[in-house]
């Protein structure tokens, strides 16, 4: 390091008032939801599937659209954040909307299969340009908006890498459900909907948050020996 260059600065931990950084569960957890985001995130497409099977089409529709308007509502009452309630009441209703209109229940599934393609082929693009999404979600969810890690060679490197990990898993799970879309499997579609929403993310999530922690840490000046 040449003389008088300011040390690497780290772009997770480096604040004005050197305020505490949330743990990598409080991250995860955040994100997520907890646990009873996740549980309730996936209520109102297991309503929908089940009443599916055992009913029709519009009834599923009115069970699962409902369900998701008396989760934002409960949470709204013990006021609770209704960020991730929202963001799921608002995936259901156009699902629901475009399954009412077509009659057919694939349809459903249709939003979420293209919001999946976009993001991932967005993904990889913007790893491709060499500004990977996944440094400036970083920047926005974790960093407060900082975004050192552009000076630092390694953390670029390291976002593009993760950058283009997130878009094949994204576009791979993504292209299972657009399988059993075109197949006309919908139950089976409504199961791999499940199965392949959170599990793959937190896992994810988990990966970028314990390889950019890591990288960090190494890119951190160490002290001189005895000072």
């Amino acid at each position: 390091m040449t003389t008088g260059q300011p040390p690497a600065t780290d772009p997770q931990t480096t604040a004005p008032d050197d305020e505490r950084l949330p743990s990598l569960a409080e991250q995860m957890a955040d994100q997520l939801g907890g646990w009873r985001g996740l549980v309730e995130s996936s209520i109102p497409v297991v309503v929908f599937v089940l009443a599916n099977v055992v009913g029709e089409l519009r009834p599923a529709v009115i069970a699962s659209v409902g369900v998701a308007v008396l989760i934002a509502v409960v949470r709204l009452v013990q006021r609770r954040p209704v960020r991730h309630a929202v963001n799921g009441l608002f995936g259901i209703a156009i699902g629901a909307a475009i399954a009412w209109r077509t009659g057919d229940e694939r349809d459903f599934y249709l939003p979420g299969i293209l919001y999946g393609i976009g993001y991932g082929i967005a993904l990889l693009l913007s790893a491709v340009i060499r500004q990977p999404l996944v440094g400036w979600i970083w920047s926005v969810l974790v960093a407060k908006g900082r975004s050192e890690w552009r000076d630092d060679p390694r953390l670029v490197r390291t976002f593009t890498q993760l950058t283009v990990l997130w878009g094949v898993v994204w576009l791979a799970k993504v292209g299972v459900q657009a399988g059993l879309y075109l197949a006309h499997q919908d139950t089976a579609l409504g199961v791999a909907r499940l199965a392949l929403g959170y599990p793959p993310y937190a896992l994810l999530l988990l990966i970028t948050v314990w390889v950019v922690r890591r990288v960090t840490r190494e890119s951190a000046p160490q002290p001189l020996p005895g000072g």
